[in-house]
């Protein structure tokens, strides 16, 4: 059987390094428990770390699980000085394989009670799992990535990844647990979640869970996952070919598009929008 997101080939590796100094502004630290991400999305920016893999394959169907990082983190929070650590820039904390190998959990185990803030983003409500370890933590902030509100789509584009159901009831199940959880609302796909209509329809959904904070970004166009994207998209929505030709023509007209579409959208909601576009 060939390797896929649902069935990814697995490898365990020992890493020197896992609490690594992030480039984003406003975080310090970023811990990823693993290279690769069982959740297979399409669209996924870190695509580039293949060539950093021990194993040869096509993005999506493999993950590395750094075994020692519970280990290798507990020696480097005594060296380091304290600061925003993120779970995770390049894979998701809470993917799959999370459920066996605990990672994630094991990191947050080794940072509650320090010094150190801890900022968790996630498509998984596997999340739920640890609130009680995240309660000995320092948390910052909690987020949810929701794309599309479409159970289709959602399969097409995130194929490993858990229904945007089960997350907007993590969204939910955080709020009646004193969080304020915020939602990634990103990437928005092209001709299936950013329409004026279906753009109110996700932004409502997203209030009603209880999230008062939306960040909103757009597919990466230009970076290697398009042959992927434009694969699906000539294959299964031939009727979004064109419309996908036009947004990878003009990025920067359609940003300006879409900005306007979703600042309109939720001109009647209590949700604070930002940008990272």
């Amino acid at each position: 059987m060939c390797p896929s997101p649902m069935r990814p080939e697995v490898i365990e590796v020992e890493c020197k390094s896992i609490l690594n100094r992030s480039r984003i502004p406003g975080i310090d630290y970023t811990v990823n428990p693993y290279l690769g991400c069982g959740h297979g999305c399409l669209y996924c920016y870190a695509v580039f770390l293949k060539r950093f893999a021990h194993i040869r394959g096509e993005w999506g169907t493999f993950v590395e699980v750094k075994a020692n990082a519970p280990l290798v983190l507990q020696k480097q929070i005594k060296k380091s000085r304290p600061g925003l650590v993120n779970f995770s820039t390049v894979t998701d904390p809470y993917q799959p394989l999370e459920r066996k190998y605990q990672l994630t959990r094991r990191c947050l185990e080794v940072l509650a009670g320090t010094d150190f803030d801890v900022s968790v983003l996630t498509k998984s409500d596997l999340v739920l799992r640890d609130l009680d370890v995240l309660g000995r933590c320092r948390v910052r902030d909690l987020g949810i990535t929701v794309t599309t509100l479409d159970e289709e789509v959602r399969r097409a584009f995130e194929p490993g990844a858990p229904s945007t159901k089960r997350r907007l009831g993590a969204l939910e199940e955080l709020v009646s647990r004193g969080y304020a959880p915020w939602v990634f609302l990103g990437p928005v796909l092209p001709f299936f979640s950013d329409q004026p209509d279906r753009l109110e329809e996700i932004l409502s959904e997203l209030a009603a869970a209880g999230t008062g904070e939306v960040l909103v970004d757009t597919m990466n166009l230009k970076g290697e996952n398009r042959s992927s994207v434009m694969g699906l998209i000539r294959k299964d929505y031939p009727e979004a070919y064109e419309y996908y030709l036009e947004v990878y023509r003009d990025c920067k007209s359609y940003r300006e598009r879409l900005r306007r579409d979703i600042l309109e959208a939720s001109r009647e909601l209590s949700l604070n929008i930002s940008f990272c576009f």
